[in-house]
Protein backbone atom coordinates (compact mmCIF):
# COMPACT_ATOMS: atom_id res chain seq x y z
CA UNK A 1 0.00 0.00 0.00
CA UNK A 2 1.19 3.44 -0.87
CA UNK A 3 2.91 5.26 2.00
CA UNK A 4 0.67 8.24 2.74
CA UNK A 5 0.79 8.16 6.52
CA UNK A 6 3.32 7.51 9.25
CA UNK A 7 2.96 3.96 10.60
CA UNK A 8 3.08 5.03 14.24
CA UNK A 9 0.43 7.66 13.62
CA UNK A 10 -1.91 5.09 12.14
CA UNK A 11 -1.15 2.70 14.97
CA UNK A 12 -2.16 5.34 17.46
CA UNK A 13 -5.39 5.93 15.59
CA UNK A 14 -6.28 2.29 15.68
CA UNK A 15 -5.46 1.76 19.33
CA UNK A 16 -7.48 4.28 21.33
CA UNK A 17 -6.30 4.61 24.96
CA UNK A 18 -9.54 3.22 26.41
CA UNK A 19 -9.19 0.08 24.35
CA UNK A 20 -5.43 -0.31 24.29
CA UNK A 21 -4.23 -3.87 24.27
CA UNK A 22 -0.84 -5.45 24.62
CA UNK A 23 0.38 -7.02 21.42
CA UNK A 24 0.68 -10.79 21.78
CA UNK A 25 4.17 -12.15 22.17
CA UNK A 26 5.04 -14.34 19.21
CA UNK A 27 7.98 -16.72 19.19
CA UNK A 28 9.95 -15.86 16.06
CA UNK A 29 11.90 -18.80 14.63
CA UNK A 30 15.64 -18.14 14.50
CA UNK A 31 17.46 -21.36 13.59
CA UNK A 32 17.29 -22.83 10.08
CA UNK A 33 15.42 -25.86 11.45
CA UNK A 34 12.81 -23.67 13.15
CA UNK A 35 12.35 -21.55 10.03
CA UNK A 36 11.92 -24.59 7.83
CA UNK A 37 9.38 -26.02 10.25
CA UNK A 38 7.29 -22.86 9.93
CA UNK A 39 7.56 -22.70 6.15
CA UNK A 40 6.81 -26.37 5.63
CA UNK A 41 3.95 -26.73 8.11
CA UNK A 42 1.18 -28.79 6.50
CA UNK A 43 -1.98 -26.90 5.58
CA UNK A 44 -5.28 -27.71 3.83
CA UNK A 45 -4.98 -27.45 0.05
CA UNK A 46 -6.65 -24.05 -0.34
CA UNK A 47 -4.51 -22.49 2.39
CA UNK A 48 -1.38 -24.14 1.04
CA UNK A 49 -2.06 -22.78 -2.45
CA UNK A 50 -2.34 -19.25 -1.11
CA UNK A 51 0.78 -19.60 0.99
CA UNK A 52 2.74 -21.00 -1.96
CA UNK A 53 2.16 -17.83 -3.98
CA UNK A 54 3.28 -15.64 -1.09
CA UNK A 55 6.35 -17.79 -0.44
CA UNK A 56 7.49 -17.22 -4.02
CA UNK A 57 6.55 -13.57 -4.43
CA UNK A 58 7.89 -12.48 -1.03
CA UNK A 59 11.09 -14.52 -1.10
CA UNK A 60 14.45 -12.80 -0.75
CA UNK A 61 15.27 -13.73 -4.34
CA UNK A 62 12.49 -11.39 -5.52
CA UNK A 63 14.26 -8.48 -3.81
CA UNK A 64 11.10 -6.59 -2.95
CA UNK A 65 9.58 -6.60 -6.48
CA UNK A 66 10.41 -2.97 -7.18
CA UNK A 67 8.59 -1.73 -10.30
CA UNK A 68 10.93 -1.79 -13.29
CA UNK A 69 13.35 -4.27 -11.72
CA UNK A 70 14.23 -7.67 -13.23
CA UNK A 71 12.71 -9.31 -10.16
CA UNK A 72 9.40 -7.55 -10.74
CA UNK A 73 9.41 -8.86 -14.30
CA UNK A 74 9.87 -12.39 -12.96
CA UNK A 75 6.94 -11.83 -10.59
CA UNK A 76 4.82 -10.63 -13.53
CA UNK A 77 5.67 -13.77 -15.49
CA UNK A 78 4.78 -15.87 -12.45
CA UNK A 79 1.34 -14.25 -12.21
CA UNK A 80 0.84 -14.69 -15.96
CA UNK A 81 1.65 -18.39 -15.64
CA UNK A 82 -0.82 -18.72 -12.76
CA UNK A 83 -3.52 -16.98 -14.80
CA UNK A 84 -2.86 -19.47 -17.60
CA UNK A 85 -3.09 -22.40 -15.18
CA UNK A 86 -6.38 -21.01 -13.85
CA UNK A 87 -7.81 -21.00 -17.37
CA UNK A 88 -7.95 -17.23 -17.87
CA UNK A 89 -7.76 -15.77 -21.35
CA UNK A 90 -4.97 -13.26 -21.97
CA UNK A 91 -6.10 -9.62 -21.75
CA UNK A 92 -2.83 -7.75 -22.14
CA UNK A 93 -1.08 -6.55 -25.29
CA UNK A 94 -0.96 -8.53 -28.54
CA UNK A 95 -2.65 -11.63 -27.20
CA UNK A 96 -0.46 -11.91 -24.10
CA UNK A 97 -1.19 -11.57 -20.39
CA UNK A 98 1.19 -8.60 -20.10
CA UNK A 99 0.32 -4.97 -20.69
CA UNK A 100 3.50 -2.97 -21.23
CA UNK A 101 3.54 0.06 -18.94
CA UNK A 102 5.95 2.80 -20.10
CA UNK A 103 7.01 4.37 -16.83
CA UNK A 104 9.05 7.53 -16.49
CA UNK A 105 11.17 8.32 -13.45
CA UNK A 106 11.90 12.01 -12.92
CA UNK A 107 13.68 14.30 -10.48
CA UNK A 108 15.02 17.85 -10.32
CA UNK A 109 18.20 18.21 -12.36
CA UNK A 110 19.38 21.21 -10.35
CA UNK A 111 18.36 23.71 -7.74
CA UNK A 112 16.59 25.96 -10.23
CA UNK A 113 15.92 29.62 -9.50
CA UNK A 114 13.11 31.64 -7.90
CA UNK A 115 13.08 35.42 -8.35
CA UNK A 116 10.55 37.88 -6.91
CA UNK A 117 10.01 41.27 -8.47
CA UNK A 118 7.92 43.65 -6.32
CA UNK A 119 5.43 45.91 -8.02
CA UNK A 120 6.63 49.39 -8.87
CA UNK A 121 8.89 51.04 -11.37
CA UNK A 122 12.52 50.35 -10.75
CA UNK A 123 11.85 47.69 -8.09
CA UNK A 124 14.86 45.50 -7.40
CA UNK A 125 14.36 41.78 -8.09
CA UNK A 126 14.89 39.51 -5.09
CA UNK A 127 16.61 36.16 -5.66
CA UNK A 128 15.32 33.54 -3.26
CA UNK A 129 17.80 31.17 -1.62
CA UNK A 130 17.61 27.44 -2.28
CA UNK A 131 17.01 25.40 0.85
CA UNK A 132 16.15 28.43 2.94
CA UNK A 133 13.45 30.12 0.88
CA UNK A 134 12.44 27.45 -1.61
CA UNK A 135 12.90 23.92 -2.89
CA UNK A 136 12.09 23.26 -6.56
CA UNK A 137 9.75 20.69 -8.02
CA UNK A 138 10.39 18.48 -11.03
CA UNK A 139 8.20 18.68 -14.15
CA UNK A 140 7.74 15.32 -15.90
CA UNK A 141 6.28 17.01 -18.99
CA UNK A 142 9.45 18.81 -20.07
CA UNK A 143 13.20 19.05 -19.46
CA UNK A 144 13.15 22.81 -18.92
CA UNK A 145 10.34 24.77 -17.31
CA UNK A 146 10.32 28.56 -17.29
CA UNK A 147 7.33 30.38 -15.83
CA UNK A 148 6.84 34.05 -15.03
CA UNK A 149 3.68 35.70 -13.77
CA UNK A 150 1.93 37.64 -11.08
CA UNK A 151 1.13 35.60 -7.97
CA UNK A 152 -2.38 34.96 -6.68
CA UNK A 153 -2.91 33.67 -3.14
CA UNK A 154 -5.86 31.24 -3.00
CA UNK A 155 -5.89 29.82 0.52
CA UNK A 156 -5.94 26.01 0.29
CA UNK A 157 -6.44 26.17 -3.48
CA UNK A 158 -9.73 24.25 -3.27
CA UNK A 159 -12.96 24.65 -5.17
CA UNK A 160 -15.72 22.37 -3.83
CA UNK A 161 -19.22 23.86 -4.15
CA UNK A 162 -20.87 20.87 -2.44
CA UNK A 163 -18.76 21.57 0.66
CA UNK A 164 -19.27 25.33 0.51
CA UNK A 165 -15.68 26.07 -0.49
CA UNK A 166 -14.34 28.30 -3.27
CA UNK A 167 -10.86 29.57 -2.53
CA UNK A 168 -10.68 31.30 -5.95
CA UNK A 169 -13.71 33.49 -5.33
CA UNK A 170 -13.13 37.10 -6.32
CA UNK A 171 -9.89 36.67 -8.27
CA UNK A 172 -8.91 35.95 -11.85
CA UNK A 173 -6.05 33.44 -11.92
CA UNK A 174 -5.76 33.22 -15.71
CA UNK A 175 -2.14 33.63 -16.79
CA UNK A 176 -0.96 33.87 -13.19
CA UNK A 177 0.88 31.68 -10.69
CA UNK A 178 -1.28 30.51 -7.78
CA UNK A 179 0.06 30.03 -4.27
CA UNK A 180 -1.69 27.94 -1.61
CA UNK A 181 -1.22 26.00 1.60
CA UNK A 182 -0.99 22.21 1.49
CA UNK A 183 -3.74 19.89 2.69
CA UNK A 184 -7.41 20.55 3.26
CA UNK A 185 -9.58 21.53 6.23
CA UNK A 186 -9.95 18.75 8.81
CA UNK A 187 -13.66 19.51 8.94
CA UNK A 188 -14.17 18.00 5.51
CA UNK A 189 -15.31 14.34 5.36
CA UNK A 190 -12.20 12.15 5.37
CA UNK A 191 -12.39 10.80 1.83
CA UNK A 192 -13.30 14.16 0.32
CA UNK A 193 -10.52 15.75 2.34
CA UNK A 194 -7.95 13.27 1.05
CA UNK A 195 -9.04 13.91 -2.54
CA UNK A 196 -9.19 17.70 -2.28
CA UNK A 197 -5.94 17.92 -0.32
CA UNK A 198 -4.02 16.06 -3.03
CA UNK A 199 -1.52 18.25 -4.93
CA UNK A 200 -2.71 16.67 -8.19
CA UNK A 201 -6.31 17.67 -7.47
CA UNK A 202 -5.22 21.21 -6.65
CA UNK A 203 -3.20 21.36 -9.85
CA UNK A 204 -6.27 20.37 -11.88
CA UNK A 205 -8.35 23.03 -10.11
CA UNK A 206 -5.64 25.61 -10.79
CA UNK A 207 -5.49 24.62 -14.46
CA UNK A 208 -9.27 24.95 -14.73
CA UNK A 209 -8.84 28.53 -13.50
CA UNK A 210 -6.20 29.25 -16.15
CA UNK A 211 -3.14 29.34 -13.85
CA UNK A 212 0.25 28.78 -15.48
CA UNK A 213 1.85 27.15 -12.44
CA UNK A 214 1.51 26.77 -8.69
CA UNK A 215 3.64 27.02 -5.58
CA UNK A 216 2.96 25.52 -2.16
CA UNK A 217 3.45 27.73 0.90
CA UNK A 218 4.74 26.32 4.18
CA UNK A 219 1.94 26.52 6.73
CA UNK A 220 2.51 27.89 10.23
CA UNK A 221 0.79 24.73 11.47
CA UNK A 222 2.98 22.24 9.59
CA UNK A 223 6.06 24.31 10.46
CA UNK A 224 5.66 23.19 14.08
CA UNK A 225 5.78 19.48 13.25
CA UNK A 226 7.52 19.35 9.85
CA UNK A 227 9.69 22.45 9.51
CA UNK A 228 10.66 23.52 6.00
CA UNK A 229 13.73 21.61 4.87
CA UNK A 230 15.50 20.75 1.61
CA UNK A 231 15.86 17.13 2.75
CA UNK A 232 14.77 14.77 -0.02
CA UNK A 233 14.19 17.58 -2.50
CA UNK A 234 15.86 15.66 -5.33
CA UNK A 235 14.27 12.26 -4.73
CA UNK A 236 13.12 10.26 -7.74
CA UNK A 237 9.40 10.16 -8.53
CA UNK A 238 7.52 8.24 -11.16
CA UNK A 239 4.69 8.63 -13.63
CA UNK A 240 3.82 7.04 -16.98
CA UNK A 241 4.76 8.20 -20.45
CA UNK A 242 2.35 9.58 -22.98
CA UNK A 243 2.60 8.52 -26.63
CA UNK A 244 4.96 11.45 -27.33
CA UNK A 245 7.34 10.31 -24.57
CA UNK A 246 6.49 13.08 -22.11
CA UNK A 247 5.46 12.21 -18.61
CA UNK A 248 1.80 12.16 -17.66
CA UNK A 249 0.66 14.89 -15.29
CA UNK A 250 -3.00 15.56 -14.59
CA UNK A 251 -2.57 19.31 -15.20
CA UNK A 252 0.21 19.67 -17.80
CA UNK A 253 -0.46 23.38 -18.32
CA UNK A 254 -0.12 24.15 -14.61
CA UNK A 255 3.06 22.52 -13.27
CA UNK A 256 4.16 22.40 -9.67
CA UNK A 257 7.00 24.88 -9.35
CA UNK A 258 8.09 24.16 -5.79
CA UNK A 259 7.55 24.92 -2.12
CA UNK A 260 8.43 28.16 -0.36
CA UNK A 261 9.13 28.65 3.34
CA UNK A 262 7.46 31.02 5.76
CA UNK A 263 10.49 33.29 5.40
CA UNK A 264 9.94 33.47 1.64
CA UNK A 265 6.19 33.93 2.10
CA UNK A 266 6.88 37.12 4.02
CA UNK A 267 8.79 38.43 0.99
CA UNK A 268 6.06 37.24 -1.38
CA UNK A 269 3.35 39.12 0.55
CA UNK A 270 5.34 42.35 0.93
CA UNK A 271 3.03 45.26 0.10
CA UNK A 272 -0.10 43.10 -0.17
CA UNK A 273 -3.52 44.30 1.01
CA UNK A 274 -3.60 41.50 3.56
CA UNK A 275 -0.28 41.31 5.43
CA UNK A 276 1.41 37.94 5.72
CA UNK A 277 1.16 38.13 9.51
CA UNK A 278 -2.64 38.23 9.21
CA UNK A 279 -2.70 35.29 6.80
CA UNK A 280 -0.31 33.28 8.99
CA UNK A 281 -2.40 33.91 12.09
CA UNK A 282 -5.57 32.86 10.27
CA UNK A 283 -3.83 29.69 9.03
CA UNK A 284 -3.42 28.51 12.61
CA UNK A 285 -7.18 27.85 12.69
CA UNK A 286 -7.96 24.67 10.84
CA UNK A 287 -10.53 25.17 8.13
CA UNK A 288 -10.05 28.93 7.98
CA UNK A 289 -11.39 30.65 4.89
CA UNK A 290 -8.95 33.04 3.30
CA UNK A 291 -9.72 35.97 1.04
CA UNK A 292 -8.20 35.29 -2.35
CA UNK A 293 -5.87 38.08 -3.39
CA UNK A 294 -3.66 39.06 -6.31
CA UNK A 295 -0.30 39.88 -4.73
CA UNK A 296 1.80 42.86 -5.86
CA UNK A 297 4.61 40.53 -6.84
CA UNK A 298 5.81 38.84 -10.01
CA UNK A 299 7.51 35.48 -9.65
CA UNK A 300 9.96 34.06 -12.17
CA UNK A 301 10.82 30.37 -11.86
CA UNK A 302 13.29 28.27 -13.82
CA UNK A 303 13.45 24.49 -13.38
CA UNK A 304 15.26 21.60 -15.03
CA UNK A 305 14.18 17.97 -14.81
CA UNK A 306 16.00 14.70 -15.42
CA UNK A 307 13.89 11.84 -16.74
CA UNK A 308 14.56 8.17 -17.35
CA UNK A 309 12.28 5.70 -19.16
CA UNK A 310 11.48 2.54 -17.22
CA UNK A 311 9.48 -0.39 -18.55
CA UNK A 312 7.23 -2.47 -16.34
CA UNK A 313 4.07 -4.54 -16.78
CA UNK A 314 0.51 -4.96 -15.67
CA UNK A 315 -0.78 -8.53 -15.86
CA UNK A 316 -4.35 -9.08 -17.09
CA UNK A 317 -6.49 -12.15 -17.65
CA UNK A 318 -10.23 -12.54 -18.15
CA UNK A 319 -13.07 -15.00 -17.81
CA UNK A 320 -15.47 -14.01 -20.61
CA UNK A 321 -19.04 -13.24 -19.63
CA UNK A 322 -21.68 -15.72 -20.74
CA UNK A 323 -24.64 -13.34 -21.09
CA UNK A 324 -25.27 -12.19 -24.70
CA UNK A 325 -26.05 -8.66 -23.48
CA UNK A 326 -24.12 -8.25 -20.25
CA UNK A 327 -21.07 -10.25 -21.34
CA UNK A 328 -19.37 -7.20 -22.85
CA UNK A 329 -19.36 -5.44 -19.47
CA UNK A 330 -16.29 -5.97 -17.27
CA UNK A 331 -15.88 -6.33 -13.51
CA UNK A 332 -12.24 -5.71 -12.56
CA UNK A 333 -10.56 -7.37 -9.58
CA UNK A 334 -7.24 -5.63 -8.97
CA UNK A 335 -4.19 -6.01 -6.73
CA UNK A 336 -0.75 -4.44 -6.92
CA UNK A 337 2.20 -6.71 -7.59
CA UNK A 338 5.04 -4.36 -6.72
CA UNK A 339 6.58 -3.49 -3.38
CA UNK A 340 9.37 -1.07 -2.41
CA UNK A 341 12.44 -3.13 -3.33
CA UNK A 342 15.74 -2.96 -1.46
CA UNK A 343 16.37 -0.19 1.07
CA UNK A 344 17.94 0.74 4.36
CA UNK A 345 18.97 -2.17 6.59
CA UNK A 346 17.03 -2.87 9.75
CA UNK A 347 18.60 -3.72 13.09
CA UNK A 348 19.36 -7.22 11.81
CA UNK A 349 21.04 -5.92 8.65
CA UNK A 350 18.19 -7.04 6.39
CA UNK A 351 17.81 -4.75 3.37
CA UNK A 352 15.11 -6.60 1.41
CA UNK A 353 11.59 -5.28 1.79
CA UNK A 354 9.80 -8.52 0.92
CA UNK A 355 6.22 -7.24 0.93
CA UNK A 356 4.49 -10.43 2.05
CA UNK A 357 1.34 -8.78 3.35
CA UNK A 358 1.86 -5.75 1.10
CA UNK A 359 0.89 -7.06 -1.33
CA UNK A 360 1.86 -10.66 -2.08
CA UNK A 361 -1.19 -11.71 -0.05
CA UNK A 362 -3.40 -9.56 -2.28
CA UNK A 363 -1.93 -11.10 -5.44
CA UNK A 364 -2.33 -14.60 -4.00
CA UNK A 365 -5.98 -13.77 -3.28
CA UNK A 366 -6.43 -12.56 -6.85
CA UNK A 367 -5.03 -15.79 -8.31
CA UNK A 368 -7.08 -18.02 -6.02
CA UNK A 369 -10.28 -16.11 -6.78
CA UNK A 370 -9.69 -16.75 -10.47
CA UNK A 371 -9.44 -20.46 -9.70
CA UNK A 372 -12.73 -20.33 -7.77
CA UNK A 373 -14.55 -18.82 -10.73
CA UNK A 374 -13.26 -21.56 -13.03
CA UNK A 375 -13.87 -24.34 -10.50
CA UNK A 376 -17.47 -23.25 -9.96
CA UNK A 377 -18.40 -24.58 -13.39
CA UNK A 378 -20.68 -21.56 -13.84
CA UNK A 379 -19.38 -18.80 -16.13
CA UNK A 380 -20.15 -15.30 -14.85
CA UNK A 381 -22.74 -13.31 -16.79
CA UNK A 382 -20.37 -10.35 -17.05
CA UNK A 383 -16.72 -10.64 -17.96
CA UNK A 384 -14.35 -10.79 -14.98
CA UNK A 385 -10.87 -9.28 -15.36
CA UNK A 386 -8.09 -10.20 -12.95
CA UNK A 387 -5.56 -7.37 -12.99
CA UNK A 388 -2.18 -7.29 -11.24
CA UNK A 389 -0.76 -3.78 -11.52
CA UNK A 390 2.70 -2.32 -11.25
CA UNK A 391 4.03 0.81 -9.53
CA UNK A 392 1.33 1.22 -6.90
CA UNK A 393 4.04 2.13 -4.44
CA UNK A 394 5.17 4.89 -6.83
CA UNK A 395 1.80 6.65 -6.72
CA UNK A 396 -0.82 4.24 -8.14
CA UNK A 397 0.93 4.61 -11.48
CA UNK A 398 0.27 1.21 -13.08
CA UNK A 399 -3.43 1.40 -12.26
CA UNK A 400 -3.54 4.96 -13.59
CA UNK A 401 -1.97 3.83 -16.85
CA UNK A 402 -4.49 1.03 -17.21
CA UNK A 403 -7.42 3.29 -16.34
CA UNK A 404 -6.35 5.70 -19.10
CA UNK A 405 -5.33 2.94 -21.52
CA UNK A 406 -7.51 -0.08 -20.69
CA UNK A 407 -7.29 -3.26 -22.74
CA UNK A 408 -11.11 -3.38 -22.69
CA UNK A 409 -13.49 -0.57 -23.75
CA UNK A 410 -13.42 2.09 -21.02
CA UNK A 411 -17.19 2.50 -20.94
CA UNK A 412 -17.58 -1.24 -20.31
CA UNK A 413 -15.69 -1.19 -17.00
CA UNK A 414 -18.58 -1.38 -14.51
CA UNK A 415 -16.93 -1.97 -11.12
CA UNK A 416 -13.60 -2.44 -9.38
CA UNK A 417 -12.93 -4.62 -6.33
CA UNK A 418 -9.44 -3.90 -5.05
CA UNK A 419 -7.28 -6.26 -2.95
CA UNK A 420 -4.53 -4.37 -1.15
CA UNK A 421 -2.69 -5.49 1.97
CA UNK A 422 -5.36 -7.37 3.90
CA UNK A 423 -3.85 -7.94 7.34
CA UNK A 424 -4.61 -11.60 7.97
CA UNK A 425 -2.72 -12.35 11.18
CA UNK A 426 -5.88 -13.02 13.22
CA UNK A 427 -9.40 -14.48 13.03
CA UNK A 428 -11.38 -11.51 11.81
CA UNK A 429 -15.04 -11.19 12.74
CA UNK A 430 -15.77 -7.97 10.87
CA UNK A 431 -14.68 -6.20 7.72
CA UNK A 432 -14.14 -2.59 6.74
CA UNK A 433 -15.34 -1.80 3.23
CA UNK A 434 -14.03 1.52 1.98
CA UNK A 435 -16.41 3.07 -0.53
CA UNK A 436 -19.36 0.70 -0.07
CA UNK A 437 -21.82 3.39 1.11
CA UNK A 438 -21.16 5.47 -2.01
CA UNK A 439 -22.74 3.20 -4.60
CA UNK A 440 -25.10 0.30 -5.14
CA UNK A 441 -22.14 -1.96 -4.32
CA UNK A 442 -23.05 -1.41 -0.66
CA UNK A 443 -25.92 -3.93 -0.43
CA UNK A 444 -23.89 -6.48 -2.40
CA UNK A 445 -21.05 -6.24 0.13
CA UNK A 446 -23.45 -6.51 3.08
CA UNK A 447 -24.94 -9.72 1.73
CA UNK A 448 -21.51 -11.21 1.05
CA UNK A 449 -20.35 -10.39 4.58
CA UNK A 450 -23.41 -12.01 6.09
CA UNK A 451 -22.73 -15.10 3.99
CA UNK A 452 -19.47 -15.81 5.82
CA UNK A 453 -20.75 -14.66 9.20
CA UNK A 454 -18.95 -11.34 9.58
CA UNK A 455 -20.26 -7.86 10.25
CA UNK A 456 -19.38 -4.60 8.52
CA UNK A 457 -17.72 -1.94 10.63
CA UNK A 458 -17.37 1.76 9.82
CA UNK A 459 -14.03 3.14 8.76
CA UNK A 460 -12.09 3.50 12.06
CA UNK A 461 -9.77 6.12 10.56
CA UNK A 462 -11.83 8.30 8.17
CA UNK A 463 -9.35 11.14 8.53
CA UNK A 464 -6.83 8.98 6.62
CA UNK A 465 -9.08 8.90 3.53
CA UNK A 466 -7.99 5.40 2.50
CA UNK A 467 -10.76 5.22 -0.09
CA UNK A 468 -8.62 7.36 -2.39
CA UNK A 469 -5.23 5.89 -1.46
CA UNK A 470 -4.97 2.64 -3.33
CA UNK A 471 -5.41 1.50 -6.92
CA UNK A 472 -9.20 1.61 -6.94
CA UNK A 473 -8.95 5.42 -6.82
CA UNK A 474 -7.72 5.41 -10.41
CA UNK A 475 -10.91 3.64 -11.47
CA UNK A 476 -12.98 6.04 -9.39
CA UNK A 477 -11.39 8.88 -11.36
CA UNK A 478 -12.81 7.28 -14.50
CA UNK A 479 -16.28 7.15 -12.91
CA UNK A 480 -16.20 3.46 -11.98
CA UNK A 481 -17.84 2.47 -8.63
CA UNK A 482 -15.23 0.74 -6.50
CA UNK A 483 -14.72 -0.93 -3.13
CA UNK A 484 -11.70 -1.88 -1.09
CA UNK A 485 -11.92 -4.41 1.77
CA UNK A 486 -9.88 -4.93 4.91
CA UNK A 487 -10.37 -7.38 7.76
CA UNK A 488 -11.78 -5.27 10.59
CA UNK A 489 -10.60 -4.03 13.96
CA UNK A 490 -13.06 -5.93 16.18
CA UNK A 491 -11.76 -8.35 18.82
CA UNK A 492 -8.05 -8.97 18.26
CA UNK A 493 -8.11 -6.83 15.10
CA UNK A 494 -6.98 -3.58 16.70
CA UNK A 495 -3.90 -5.16 18.22
CA UNK A 496 -3.06 -7.09 15.07
CA UNK A 497 -3.36 -4.04 12.83
CA UNK A 498 -1.47 -1.90 15.34
CA UNK A 499 1.31 -4.47 15.53
CA UNK A 500 1.66 -4.75 11.76
CA UNK A 501 1.82 -1.01 11.11
CA UNK A 502 4.19 -0.34 13.99
CA UNK A 503 6.60 -3.17 13.25
CA UNK A 504 6.20 -4.50 9.71
CA UNK A 505 4.62 -2.01 7.30
CA UNK A 506 7.16 -1.04 4.61
CA UNK A 507 9.89 -2.76 6.57
CA UNK A 508 12.07 -5.82 5.86
CA UNK A 509 10.10 -7.77 8.48
CA UNK A 510 7.03 -7.92 6.21
CA UNK A 511 7.88 -11.50 5.30
CA UNK A 512 6.53 -14.94 6.11
CA UNK A 513 9.08 -16.02 8.73
CA UNK A 514 10.26 -12.84 10.47
CA UNK A 515 6.91 -11.07 10.34
CA UNK A 516 3.86 -11.82 12.49
CA UNK A 517 2.48 -15.31 11.76
CA UNK A 518 -0.02 -15.24 8.92
CA UNK A 519 -3.36 -16.93 9.53
CA UNK A 520 -3.90 -18.70 6.21
CA UNK A 521 -7.40 -19.78 7.18
CA UNK A 522 -8.32 -16.10 7.48
CA UNK A 523 -6.67 -15.58 4.10
CA UNK A 524 -9.03 -18.13 2.56
CA UNK A 525 -12.00 -16.38 4.20
CA UNK A 526 -10.79 -13.10 2.69
CA UNK A 527 -10.69 -14.77 -0.72
CA UNK A 528 -14.19 -16.14 -0.21
CA UNK A 529 -15.82 -12.82 0.60
CA UNK A 530 -14.17 -11.04 -2.33
CA UNK A 531 -15.14 -13.89 -4.64
CA UNK A 532 -18.74 -13.64 -3.43
CA UNK A 533 -18.80 -9.89 -4.05
CA UNK A 534 -17.32 -10.19 -7.53
CA UNK A 535 -19.70 -13.04 -8.40
CA UNK A 536 -22.71 -11.01 -7.28
CA UNK A 537 -21.64 -7.98 -9.33
CA UNK A 538 -20.98 -10.13 -12.36
CA UNK A 539 -24.33 -11.92 -12.21
CA UNK A 540 -26.60 -9.00 -11.24
CA UNK A 541 -29.22 -7.76 -13.68
CA UNK A 542 -28.08 -4.15 -13.28
CA UNK A 543 -24.58 -2.71 -13.35
CA UNK A 544 -23.49 -0.78 -10.24
CA UNK A 545 -24.11 2.95 -10.11
CA UNK A 546 -23.05 5.74 -7.77
CA UNK A 547 -25.65 6.77 -5.24
CA UNK A 548 -27.45 9.90 -6.35
CA UNK A 549 -25.54 13.01 -5.33
CA UNK A 550 -22.44 11.16 -4.15
CA UNK A 551 -19.39 13.42 -4.13
CA UNK A 552 -17.21 11.18 -6.31
CA UNK A 553 -19.99 10.05 -8.63
CA UNK A 554 -20.94 13.67 -9.26
CA UNK A 555 -17.35 14.87 -9.52
CA UNK A 556 -16.00 12.39 -12.06
CA UNK A 557 -19.20 11.81 -14.04
CA UNK A 558 -18.17 8.47 -15.48
CA UNK A 559 -20.31 6.50 -17.91
CA UNK A 560 -22.27 5.01 -15.04
CA UNK A 561 -22.68 8.05 -12.79
CA UNK A 562 -26.18 9.35 -12.12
Amino acid sequence: MLRYFAPLTLAALLAAPAMAQTAPTVAVPTTPAEKNAVINAELPADQAAMKAHVMFLASDNMRGRDAGSPEFDIAAQYVASQFYAAGLRPAGDDGSYLQRVPLLSFKPAGQGSFTLTPKGKGATPISLEFGKDYVPSADPTKAETKVEGQVVFVGYGITAPSLGRDDYRGVNAKGKIVAFFSGAPAGFPGEERAHLGSPATKAVIAQEHGAIGYITIESPVTAKTRPFSPAGWDRVRMTWQRADGTGFFAAPNTPSLGTISIAAAEKLFAGSKTPWATVAKLAESDGAKFKAEVLPTTLSVSLTTDTKPVVSYNVAGIIPGSDPTLGSEVVILSAHLDHVGVGRPNAKGDTIYNGAMDNAVGIASLIEEAKRFKASGKPPRRTIMFLAVTAEEKGLVGADYFAHNPTVPKDKMVANVNLDMPIITYKFSDIIVFGAPRSTLGPIVEKAAAGIGVTISPDPMPEQGLFVRSDHYRFIQQGVPSVFLWPGAAGPGKTAIDTFFAGNYHQPSDEIVQGPPIDWESGVRFIEINYTIARAIADADERPVWNKGDFFGTLFKGPIAK
